[in-house]
């Protein structure tokens, strides 16, 4: 058994753009809910617009809030009906969990649950619409979590929802041995998906940004890099698959003007998969005819349903590295200086991972 305190210490969102670390009382886990002990949360590319208020009212719907949602820790207690998981499991965890009985839910579907936002159904969205893991603790439902071997560290395991989300976008696009991929956008999920894509068979993977980021690609083992500051980013894409096209486009920037690219970047019969988000209201004209006459996919993809087995055992295994994403730890009490370096890229930050309970296994 594991003495659990009545208080615990966490990154409380006061209003739009305001946080402080406060001491609050530790939660109770309910039916099939499991407390468990934050091992250690990264920062996701969501998080800064989340905490900065830039959506509030919708993430988080109120305040005083706890976001962070890329986690790994330990289970210390668990509620009612709780079968396949012990005090004492590592686990991590996901953002979503599906209400379970509408229609998308019943499909495997659950990032798209047909009863998002309300909570008397059962949904939740951890770090988003439910308090999250930038805590020493934090409730969770069996449904968001998977084991972790011994093996694999809370520094790799808070990386598994990125890498995940870059596993579901592949698996939509379908890789085959032996394609060329393109990854638009070299930044954590442009990353892993270039590390995925090679892992799943794929001959070649053109890794298009800016520096220094493509360095870091090329370093990480990207084939080809293209740098759209210093050429036609469709053009060289072109030129380097002799005019055929990728099998495959990875948008991961969310950036005005990347979908376009990708797009013309595909050989016929290809497909485009969209990763990044973009911001609210940002639309992009489509060359339909194009999209049409070459017969392309243009893919949608939301978070990382279903895969969060998969990757730990892709990390557990050696097949895909993630501790090399990690650039940068914190403990919570200099989680300013956490966000403020991954924001502005301080030191080359890729991946800012934080620990709120002081370490690797603490």
């Amino acid at each position: 058994m594991y003495k659990i305190p009545d208080k615990m210490k966490a990154m409380v969102l006061t209003g739009p753009g305001t946080w402080e670390i406060q001491e609050v009382p530790v939660p109770v886990p309910g039916p099939e809910e499991v407390l468990c002990k934050i091992g250690g949360v990264a920062i996701c590319g969501s998080d800064p617009e989340v905490v900065h208020g830039g959506l509030a009212g919708v993430w988080p719907p109120s305040y005083p809030f706890i976001a962070g949602h890329e986690w790994a820790g330990r289970i210390v207690a668990k509620g009612d009906g709780v079968t396949d998981f012990e005090v004492g499991d590592r686990v991590a965890g996901e953002a979503h969990k599906g209400c379970g009985h509408c229609r998308n839910c019943l499909e495997g579907r659950y990032t798209l649950c047909l009863n998002y936002g309300r909570p008397e159904t059962g949904h939740r969205h951890y770090g988003f619409l439910n308090n999250g893991a930038y805590a020493q603790y934090c409730v969770y439902h069996v449904k968001s979590i998977t084991k972790l071997p011994e093996q694999v560290s809370y520094k790799e395991a808070a990386m598994c929802d990125t890498a995940g989300v870059a596993l579901h976008g592949l698996e939509l696009a379908g890789i085959e041995p032996g394609c060329t991929v393109a990854v638009v956008g070299p930044g954590p999920i442009g990353m892993m998906a270039m590390k995925l894509a090679r892992a799943m068979g794929a001959a070649r993977v053109i890794v298009v940004g800016r520096m220094p980021r493509i360095e870091t690609a090329k370093q990480l083992g990207a084939d080809e890099v293209v740098d759209f500051t210093a050429c036609d980013p469709v053009n060289r894409v072109r030129e380097l698959t002799k005019d055929l096209g990728v099998s495959v486009a990875l948008e991961c920037s969310g950036a005005p003007g990347t979908l376009n690219e990708c797009i013309q970047m595909c050989k016929k019969g290809g497909k485009v998969v969209m990763l990044g988000v973009a911001k609210d209201g940002v639309t992009e004209d489509i060359p339909l005819k194009y999209v049409t006459h070459n017969e392309l996919s243009i893919l949608g993809s939301r978070a990382n349903p279903n895969v969060s087995h998969k990757v730990i055992d892709l990390i557990a295994s050696g097949r895909i590295a993630v501790k090399e994403m990690v650039t940068h730890t914190f403990p919570l009490e200099e989680v300013d200086e956490a966000f403020y370096t991954f924001e502005n890229r301080v030191g080359g930050a890729m991946k800012v991972v934080i620990y709120p309970n002081g370490g690797e296994d603490a």
